[in-house]
C-alpha cells in the first residue's frame, strides 16, 4: 500500500516549531495561540511507529471536532475558530488542510485523565494482578470487558515523553500532583465527558470502554479541554453487537495494531516493526468506520 499521501513529520517554516509529539506537531503562532497538526503517524505501548496510517490524521481532526462541538456544554474548549490555512505560507497550507487546529495556549496538566467504563487494557491486567486498578478496589469475579460496577471511575496516569511509558496513578498521587480542588475537577469534567459521551455513543451502537482526556489551565487557571477528543487513538471503541462480556471484543480502534503487535512478539522497545499492508488496510477502514457511526 503507497503511502505517498500520507503526513509522516511536517516542514512548516513559516511558524516556530515547539514540539513533535508521538502524533501531533505543535507550532506557536503568536503569544495566545498554538496550530496543531494531526500527523498520519501512529503510536503504540507509547512507541512511534515507523509505517504511517494514510487519512489518519484527517479522520481524527474531524472526530475530535464533533466531540469538541458535542461536549461543549459540559467544559470549554481550547479551539479558537480560526482557520489553520490562515496562519501558515500558502505554500505549506496542504499540510495543514483538514488535519489541524489554531487553539487557545493554555498550560497543559501534567496528567492525563483516563476514564474506564469497562474493564480492559492495562486497567484489566491490573485488576488481574491486584484486585483494583489505580488503587480503586473493584469487586471480585469481574470478567474482561465487563461493565465497571457502579459507574465509570477516573484513573489518572503519568504524561510520557516518545519512547517513554505511561504509568497509572493512584487519586491519591494525582492530588499530590495537582492539589486536592484540580485534581477532583479534572475527576469531575473527565467523567461528566466520557459519561454524556458514552451514552451519545451506545445510540450509534458503540461501546466507549474507556478513553483518555487531557486539560490544560488559562492565566485564570480556568480549565479547558485540550489535545484530542474520543479518537480511535485515545479511547477503545466497541461495536455494541458484537460485545460479549468475557473475551476482547473487536474494535474501530488502534487495539488491531496493538494485537498485531503483540504477537509479532516485539519487546515494546524502539524501533518498532513496520506495518503489513494488509493490517494496514483494515486500520484505516476501522478509522474510517468509527467516524462514519458516529457521526452519520
Amino acid at each position: 500500500m503507497s503511502n505517498t499521501t500520507a503526513l509522516f513529520e511536517t516542514s512548516i517554516t513559516s511558524l516556530p516549531l515547539l514540539h513533535r509529539g508521538k502524533v501531533r506537531d505543535l507550532y506557536e503562532v503568536d503569544e495566545n495561540n498554538l496550530l496543531i497538526v494531526q500527523t498520519d503517524r501512529i503510536s503504540a505501548f507509547d512507541v512511534v511507529l515507523p509505517t504511517t496510517i494514510p487519512e489518519k490524521g484527517k479522520i481524527l481532526t474531524k472526530i475530535s471536532r464533533f466531540w469538541f462541538d458535542k461536549l461543549a456544554h459540559i467544559i470549554p474548549n481550547h479551539l479558537t475558530g480560526i482557520a489553520p490555512e490562515t496562519v501558515v505560507h500558502p505554500r505549506e497550507r496542504d499540510q495543514v488542510a483538514d488535519r489541524s487546529f489554531v487553539v487557545r495556549k493554555l498550560k497543559p496538566l501534567p496528567v492525563e485523565a483516563i476514564v474506564r467504563g469497562y474493564l480492559s487494557g492495562s486497567g484489566w491486567k491490573d485488576y488481574q494482578r491486584t484486585g483494583t486498578i489505580c488503587g480503586i478496589t473493584l469487586p471480585k469475579g469481574l470478567r474482561e470487558a465487563d461493565k465497571i460496577p457502579g459507574g465509570a471511575i477516573f484513573t489518572p496516569s503519568t504524561k510520557a515523553e516518545a519512547g517513554s511509558h505511561d504509568e497509572n496513578i493512584s487519586c491519591a498521587a494525582c492530588e499530590q500532583i495537582l492539589g486536592a480542588p484540580l485534581a477532583s475537577a479534572v475527576s469531575k469534567y473527565a467523567v461528566a465527558l466520557y459519561t454524556a459521551a458514552a451514552d451519545y455513543a451506545l445510540t450509534r451502537n458503540i461501546i466507549i470502554a474507556d478513553t483518555k482526556f487531557e486539560f490544560g489551565l488559562d492565566k485564570a487557571s480556568q480549565i479547558y479541554l485540550i489535545d484530542e477528543a474520543l479518537t480511535p487513538d485515545s479511547s477503545r471503541f466497541w461495536p455494541a453487537e458484537s460485545y460479549e462480556p468475557g473475551k476482547t471484543p473487536p474494535s474501530y480502534d488502534k487495539q488491531f495494531i496493538r494485537d498485531w503487535l503483540e504477537q509479532t512478539g516485539w519487546n515494546k522497545i524502539p524501533p518498532a516493526p513496520s506495518i503489513p499492508d494488509d493490517v494496514l488496510a483494515k486500520t484505516i477502514e476501522k478509522y474510517r468506520q468509527a467516524y462514519q457511526v458516529l457521526t452519520r
